[in-house]
């Protein structure tokens, strides 16, 4: 193999700390909740201005619209009060503030990014590329969120980051959403949760139904059933309403920054961490783009591949991935349909890579395996870097590869573009290992990258340093062609 022209950026992407969200600050009781607010209901006026103040003394420069967030806290707090009970709009927002922390969430690790052309390219020179990074930020608990970065790509492929905002941001739930009947049917089906008792429930939705209807469906189908039965159907209906909420919209503030905005778990089976998203820029068929990304959703003891969709980075899909194919991490999906059909590489067996085909973005039946280990570099797992790339001579994959002493490295191999479980080429070398400046940090001895992209017939590789921080690696895409085997 002759030797890649590897251009390692001076760009550097540290974990930042003063980058804090605000975020319920919950406690393990009702009984604690109750004797906190009682404990701020019992000081006097003066003194709820007083500490009020402070509160926004402090903590006002670092969250945006802070008496915002107060109040949808009080709100979501206020069942801890004793009815009938009058606040001034201060104490309101003293107990919020009481039901509040801020959340380092890049104190430990900014790390696994994915990168992809932004959806705005207005007033960009000729040449250059704007694009987005998402990025896995991991602080207290190991528990990982998905941030954002933007910057440019100029004519020779040097990158320009734009300066992050000091803020930071979750969305808000997207009300009254809708779900497709038919579509939550073949779920409830897959997870075989379509019994009776849901026929019943299904009956009484129309074919777009939101959360609040499917809740109420649930709630008239229970009263129709015997007390015997009731207890049977308790355990169907939490994981009915748990297949809904794990399917839900979220929207960012047209006026944020891509920067501010942060996806943090929210559902049980995120508790953990939303993990190592993969973006890809989909074509549809008829022209029509969009950008979807495969995420590891991760609740503590389990791990589960899902889906993400957006337009435009301000308002996101959250999709359940159904089928026996859905397994392990690492799931990459194509940038178009090959034959008519999605595909989507994994590796279901934590070892190997294999090729998927699906009908339906949220099914996947069936795999096929197309690549072992081979190398020495290599010998305990393979994986993908993110989505395919389509060039010329093929689909060009960037890897990982895991040798000695569990050290990662970053590879290349080439698929058919006409048929995708075909190898036409690999390369036998690492295109990337960690150098003496990568090695330490959080996980040492690991590059690894969620997605890179092609500009100028340049391949540009955004990658991971040890489970740290970010940097980016530039080779001609033409020498990496050339040196497949």
């Amino acid at each position: 193999m002759k030797p890649i022209d590897v251009k390692r950026s001076t760009v550097t992407l540290d974990p930042d700390r003063t980058h804090v969200l605000a975020r319920p600050f919950r406690l393990m009781s009702d009984q604690r909740s109750i004797k906190i607010a009682a404990r701020v209901m019992a000081l006097p006026e003066y003194k709820v201005h007083i500490l009020l103040e402070g509160v926004r003394a402090e903590f006002g420069d670092r969250q945006l619209k802070i008496d915002d967030f107060l109040r949808r806290r009080f709100n979501e707090v206020s069942p801890y009060l004793l009815n009938g009970q009058r606040l001034s709009e201060e104490r309101k927002l003293l107990l919020g503030g009481y039901f509040t922390h801020e959340y380092s969430l890049e104190a430990a690790a900014l790390f696994n990014p994915s990168m992809v052309p932004h959806p705005d390219q207005s007033d960009m020179p000729d040449g250059s590329l704007r694009f987005i990074l998402s990025l896995r930020a991991t602080a207290e608990g190991h528990v990982s969120s998905i941030a954002f970065r933007s910057g440019v790509l100029d004519a020779n492929s040097d990158i320009t980051m734009d300066v992050p905002s000091r803020y930071s941001l979750e969305p808000m739930q997207v009300p009254n959403s809708t779900f497709e009947k038919p579509l939550f049917e073949r779920k409830l089906q897959e997870l075989r949760l379509m019994g009776d008792f849901n026929r019943d429930v299904l009956n009484g939705l129309p074919d777009a139904f939101t959360m609040e209807e499917l809740r109420a469906s649930i709630s008239r189908a229970t009263t129709r059933l015997s007390t015997l039965e009731r207890q049977t159907a308790k355990g169907t209906a939490r994981e009915t309403l748990m297949l809904a909420r794990s399917n839900y919209e979220v929207e960012f503030r047209p006026e944020s920054e891509l920067s501010e905005r942060v996806l943090f778990p929210v559902t049980p089976s995120q508790s953990n961490g939303i993990e190592d998203a993969r973006f890809v820029l989909f074509e549809k068929e008829d022209g029509a783009r969009t950008y979807y990304a495969t995420y590891t959703a991760y609740d503590g003891k389990m791990i589960l591949p899902q889906f993400l969709k957006t337009a435009d980075f301000l308002r996101f899909k959250f999709i359940t991935l159904n089928g026996p194919a859905v397994e392990n991490k690492g799931m990459a999906l194509f940038p178009r349909k090959i034959g008519g059909r999605y595909v989507m590489l994994g590796r279901q067996d934590a070892e190997n890579i294999y090729v998927m085909f699906s009908d339906h973005l949220h099914f996947w039946d069936t795999m096929q395996l197309v690549l072992e280990p081979a190398f020495p570099w290599e010998f305990i797992q393979l994986g993908n870097c993110g989505s395919p790339i389509e060039t010329e001579a093929g689909w060009l994959v960037i890897s990982h590869g895991v040798g000695p002493m569990r050290k990662y490295c970053i590879g290349a191999f080439l698929l058919d573009r006409d048929d995708p479980t075909k190898v036409i080429g690999r390369l036998p070398e690492p295109l990337i290992r960690p150098n003496a400046k990568e090695r330490d940090g959080y996980v040492p001895n690991v590059v690894y990258s969620c997605g890179s992209l092609v500009h100028n017939r340049q391949l540009v590789i955004p990658y991971g340093i040890s489970d740290y921080a970010t940097t980016f690696a530039t080779l001609p895409l033409d020498q990496v062609l050339a040196a497949m085997e």
